[in-house]
C-alpha cells in the first residue's frame, strides 16, 4: 500500500525523483556501454530488473484479473521497445535530437488527454523541449529517426498502460508482471548475441544499474501515475532535458546558450502548471479501477 499522500504534490515529487534516478543511471552506464554496446546495457537492465521484481514482490496469478493481466503484458512489451529503441536511436542521432523526438510521445499523451484548462502546459513544455534540445542543429539518418519515433510511441503507450495497471493492481505487483515480460523480450532480441561477451564483473554491474534504471524510477512512476493525470505526468516528463542541462552546467561546466535558458524557463513553468492542475479527479480514479 502507498505510504505517500494521494496528492498532486506527492505525484510531482515521485516523478522528479524518478527522473533523477534515470539521469544517475545513464551517467553510470556510459562505461558499460563501451564494453557491450547500448543494446547490451538495455538488455542487462531489463533482465535484472525482471528478476529482482519477481524475487522481491512475488506476484501471483490470483493478483490479476484478465484486464490487468493483458495490460501488464502489454506494458512489458512497450517497456522493452521504449528502452531498446531509444538506445539504438541515441547511437545514430545526436542525443538532443533523439531526446526531442522521443518526447513527442508523452507530450502527445499530455495534449490529447489534458482536461479543459490544462492544455496550455503541454504546449508550453513542447516549446521548451525544442529550445533545450535544438534538434534542427544536428544531422540525422532515417533509421535513427524511425527508432526515436517508435520509442516515442512506446513511451506514450507506457504512460497510459502504467496508469491502467497501477489503478487495477495494488502495490508494485503490476510492475513485477511487466518487467519480467520486458526482460524476456529484450533477451529474445539481444540476449543470444551478447551472452558470449559477458563476464561476472559486467553481470554484477548490470545488477546495480538495474536498480537505478529501471527498478527505482519505474516504481516511482507507477506510484506517481496514481496521483497525477496522464497530461500532468507527460508534461513533467519534459523536465528531464532541463535536469540534464543543469547537471551539465554544474558538473561538466557546459554553459547553455540563450535558447536553452529560455527552454528551461518554459518547462519549469509547465511543470508548475501541471502540479497545480494535475490531480486526478475521484471519478477518473473510479472509472480506472
Amino acid at each position: 500500500m502507498d505510504v505517500l499522500p494521494s496528492s498532486p504534490r506527492a505525484g510531482v515529487a515521485l516523478a522528479i525523483g524518478a527522473m533523477l534516478s534515470v539521469q544517475l543511471g545513464l551517467a553510470v552506464s556510459v562505461g558499460l556501454a563501451h564494453e557491450i554496446g547500448p543494446a547490451g546495457v538495455a538488455w542487462l537492465r531489463l533482465a535484472w530488473a525482471g528478476v529482482l521484481l519477481l524475487v522481491f514482490v512475488r506476484p501471483r496469478p490470483a493478483d490479476f484479473g484478465r484486464p490487468a493481466l493483458l495490460a501488464g503484458l502489454g506494458l512489458g512489451v512497450v517497456t522493452a521497445g521504449m528502452t531498446i529503441l531509444f538506445m539504438v536511436a541515441a547511437t545514430r542521432l545526436p542525443l538532443g535530437t533523439a531526446s526531442a523526438l522521443e518526447f513527442l510521445g508523452p507530450l502527445t499523451v499530455a495534449i490529447v488527454r489534458g482536461r479543459s484548462g490544462t492544455r496550455l502546459w503541454p504546449v508550453l513544455a513542447a516549446a521548451g523541449v525544442l529550445l533545450l534540445t535544438q534538434p534542427w542543429q544536428g544531422g540525422a539518418d532515417l533509421a535513427g529517426i524511425a527508432c526515436a519515433l517508435a520509442s516515442a510511441v512506446c513511451w506514450g503507450s507506457y504512460i497510459l498502460l502504467t496508469q491502467r495497471v497501477g489503478d487495477q493492481v495494488s502495490g508494485l505487483r503490476g510492475l513485477a508482471l511487466s518487467m519480467p515480460v520486458a526482460g524476456l523480450v529484450a533477451t529474445v532480441v539481444h540476449g543470444p548475441a551478447l551472452a558470449g561477451h559477458l563476464t561476472w564483473p559486467l553481470v554484477l554491474a548490470g545488477l546495480g544499474l538495474a536498480v537505478l534504471v529501471p527498478v527505482v524510477p519505474f516504481s516511482m512512476e507507477m506510484l506517481a501515475l496514481r496521483r497525477l493525470t496522464t497530461s500532468a505526468f507527460g508534461t513533467l516528463a519534459s523536465l528531464e532535458p532541463a535536469l540534464a542541462l543543469l547537471i551539465g552546467l554544474l558538473v561538466l561546466h557546459q554553459v547553455p546558450n540563450l535558447a536553452a535558458v529560455a527552454g528551461i524557463g518554459f518547462v519549469v513553468a509547465a511543470g508548475i502548471g501541471a502540479e497545480r492542475t494535475g490531480a486526478r479527479e475521484p471519478e477518473n480514479e473510479a472509472a480506472a479501477v
